[in-house]
């Protein structure tokens, strides 16, 4: 028998490795990744958030675009949990306190945008401010905000209004999410209403929602009379309100922009004029151009969001929302490309991807596999299929019904479903197909769900995340890896 003698370097890395085993402060994949030493802090975060996008809507699609067996970019991340979403008055959060406790490490009520866990959510008045009133709660501090008093660059993409709970809940203080006026003004630099705390201004804004940014006179919403664009370029931003003027600014040369592509939310990616509309991927590609190019700046600040995953799951319109989960997961690889190139091994970038809040879209009955969806198949989309015969499952009234459903929405069969007529993939499958529901609600009015989301992360710092988190633990994990 051989005597196997080990050197003392070769026993500190076996205990370092050991120590590290039970999920602590190193991660070996992220360390395999690298390509060069880590530095101390990540320079670089970009913040990735899916609006309404649960488990099963990931899970399915995955199924819709690659197949049960493929992999999305957000499923290849090294690092992951799951995070509980519950707000400070409700089990079932909304977007604004759900995407705040994320920014602020604060747990809030709902409707509520990064304020104190006291502020009351009082709806604006119309044709007035969204005054919170007196003595009701105070604003606390956004990871955009700690970016921007550390001299980073920082940026804002949605898929909706920029004026969104979401987006907001970066940039903006507010008691009731819908003062979205209010929210606009605090973007601008120097004006009434402006969040000092942004110091020289976001540097990066895309996204819909040009209507809260132009009077009632040039077709907007604003009642005040501001046209906040043309004091936004008068700031020194760039301005794009279409796909060509997003497509000439030239990161080289221009510092700050706003793009502002639609009145209102931007098109689903499913019905997106690509002509017309830039694609998230594209406007997260070019914000990433423009961030890392500033000169004197310390690092960068991103928030992404795929918004309207959230607007197509209320609209129980399942094949919007897996497209739309499809495009926001390519802004993802798109990123992760970019930054790749700027900081290769992300030995200086952490990036992180997770959702607000689920909905309830459930996948039904013990059916076959289908495959990507594709033309002639459906996929996901289509009949849920008996594994064995590839007949379609009967309910209990002897109807066929689709794998996609929902716990609630407004496309609810009265009595029994055999009184109307039998499904089929090519109706189940259609781009505007709203998909039956368990509970009858009004148009639109699917509600989100109360269970954990995903949340998974890449690069430098990524290895603290992980395990079941509170959502007010995240920010604390990416202020304490980015050194904010």
């Amino acid at each position: 028998m051989r005597t196997l003698t080990l050197s003392a370097s070769v026993l500190l890395a076996l205990t370092l490795a050991a120590c590290n085993s039970d999920g602590g402060a190193t991660s070996s994949r992220t360390q395999d990744n690298a390509q060069t030493t880590p530095s101390a802090s990540a320079k670089n975060v970009i913040f990735f958030l899916g609006d309404g996008m649960g488990i099963t809507t990931t899970t399915a699609a995955r199924i819709y675009a690659v197949g049960e067996d493929g992999q999305l970019t957000m499923d290849t991340l090294p690092e992951s949990g799951f995070v509980k979403t519950f707000s400070q008055d409700a089990q079932v959060t909304d977007s604004a306190p759900s995407m705040a406790a994320y920014m602020t490490g604060v747990k809030m009520n709902n409707e509520v945008i990064s304020m104190s866990s006291d502020t009351r959510a009082i709806e604006p008045t119309k044709d007035a401010t969204g005054n919170c009133g007196a003595a009701n709660g105070k604003p606390v501090t956004t990871l955009l905000e700690l970016a921007k008093a550390k001299n980073w660059a920082t940026g804002v993409v949605t898929t909706t209004r920029v004026t969104h709970a979401t987006p907001a809940a970066t940039y903006a203080h507010v008691c009731h999410r819908d003062a979205e006026a209010d929210i606009a003004a605090q973007l601008v630099p120097g004006g009434a209403l402006y969040n000092a705390a942004l110091k020289d201004g976001v540097d990066v804004v895309f996204g819909g929602g040009r209507q809260f940014f132009l009077p009632k006179t040039a077709g907007g919403k604003r009642a005040d009379g501001r046209d906040l664009v043309a004091e936004l370029k008068a700031k020194g931003y760039g301005y794009a309100a279409d796909k060509a003027a997003f497509s000439a600014i030239d990161p080289a040369k221009t510092s700050r922009a706003v793009g502002l592509f639609t009145s209102s939310h931007m098109s689903y990616d499913l019905d997106r004029d690509a002509s017309k509309e830039p694609s998230l991927a594209e406007m997260t590609s070019k914000a990433i151009a423009m961030l890392a190019g500033r000169s004197g700046k310390q690092g960068m600040f991103l928030m992404v969001e795929g918004g309207r995953i959230d607007h197509a799951l209320h609209e129980t319109t399942a094949k919007k929302a897996l497209q739309d989960t499809v495009a926001f997961d390519q802004a993802i690889k798109a990123a992760i490309d970019a930054m790749q190139q700027k900081d290769p091994g992300l030995k200086n970038t952490l990036i992180v991807v997770t959702a607000d809040h689920d909905h309830t879209l459930v996948l039904n009955g013990y059916a076959k596999r289908t495959g990507k969806t594709a033309p002639g198949n459906p996929g996901v989309l289509g009949l849920a299929k008996d594994y064995v015969s590839g007949a379609p499952l009967k309910d209990k009234d002897g109807m066929p019904y689709s794998i996609i459903g929902f716990g609630n929405g407004e496309n609810r069969v009265a009595g029994d479903r055999n009184a109307a007529a039998a499904l089929t993939d090519d109706t189940v499958s259609a781009d505007s197909y709203h998909q039956e529901a368990a509970v009858r609600m009004p148009a639109g009015g699917e509600t989100h769900g109360g269970t954990d989301v995903y949340i998974a992360a890449t690069g430098q710092g990524a290895d603290s995340i992980h395990g079941f988190l509170e959502n007010i633990e995240v920010f604390g994990l990416v202020k304490k890896a980015a050194g904010l």
